[in-house]
């Protein structure tokens, strides 16, 4: 994420991910998954601004019209969270300009609770470390402490256990990205446990080196079933993708995002030049060519 102080407000920048890897290795207990998996972030952002409001409330305005702006948005819990652990009681006025699709497979709720948290601890001077931020990103939901280890990291448990990668090079993605959404917990609900994971062995091999078609290779997500069976039409739309011979193809997370991996800027530009000129139809996929966070 990005964040920048100005005289009277905090702005943050909070990027999308896409998931190269995604393994479910036990069904917990609490109703939770034990995965694994790799994400990379990638340049697409929301953007949050924070004012402080010396009257201890917190308000949250957003420009997506059907998303809460009460305590069921991440923000909103994330800046409730952080209050508790100031010495003082403060406030703040948050502005959210959403461009990461909702409900979409990029981590877009985590990654503006994780921006929240980053920006009000400097606007609030508190002076929490990193890892104290991330573990209370942790109580918030299973992808928010990634977001302070980007560009790429592997996670475990239930995706709060993060470990840092670096990218060997820059990476580029077509996102193709439905107007229709998919729960999170209705994929994983739909999902099965495989006797046999896959091993990402080979696919952190391959991003250590920078081998593209390799990592294209190697790439897997266990949700993507589930998904296609909750929602057949990304089976269409994979089609599509892989029509134009990138790297590689998958979707994203729990989706319903599909993205493809590309070997180079110009192929990015082709496949999403491709992918828009299709059809014409009111509701087609939205296309977003991005690379991976520096």
């Amino acid at each position: 994420m990005l964040i920048a102080r100005h005289a009277d407000a905090v702005v943050a920048w909070a990027p999308a991910k896409v998931n190269l890897y995604l393994e479910i290795l036990r069904k917990r207990l609490d109703g939770y998954h034990d995965i694994a998996t790799l994400m990379v972030a990638v340049t697409l952002y929301d953007t949050l601004e924070f004012r402080d409001d010396r009257s201890g409330g917190i308000r949250l305005e957003c420009n997506e019209a059907g998303l809460s702006t009460g305590p069921e948005n991440l923000v909103y819990r994330a800046a409730l969270l952080l209050r508790r652990q100031a010495p003082a009681r403060h406030g703040t006025t948050i502005r959210l300009r959403k461009r990461i699709p909702v409900a979409a497979g990029l981590g877009g709720g985590s990654s503006d609770a994780a921006a929240t948290l980053a920006a009000l601890n400097q606007l609030w001077q508190l002076g929490l470390s990193k890892v104290q931020l991330m573990d209370l990103g942790a109580q918030i939901g299973s992808d928010v402490a990634f977001f302070f280890s980007t560009p790429a990291a592997w996670c475990t448990g239930r995706g709060e256990r993060v470990t840092p990668l670096s990218l060997a090079t820059a990476l580029w993605f077509v996102l193709l990205c439905p107007h229709m959404g998919l729960a999170t917990a209705d994929v994983y609900r739909n999902a099965a446990v495989s006797a046999q994971p896959e091993d990402g062995t080979s696919l952190l091999r391959a991003v250590d080196t920078g081998d593209v078609e390799e990592m294209g290779r190697q790439m897997h997500n266990r949700l993507q079933r589930a998904a296609q069976e909750l929602c057949p039409a990304l089976a269409g739309l994979r089609a599509r993708i892989e029509g134009f011979g990138p790297a590689g193809q998958m979707l994203s997370g729990s989706g319903t995002t599909l993205f493809a991996l590309c070997r180079n800027r110009s192929e990015a530009q082709r496949i999403a030049q491709g992918l828009r000129t299709g059809s014409r139809e009111r509701m087609d996929p939205r296309v977003f060519i991005v690379r991976s966070c520096s």
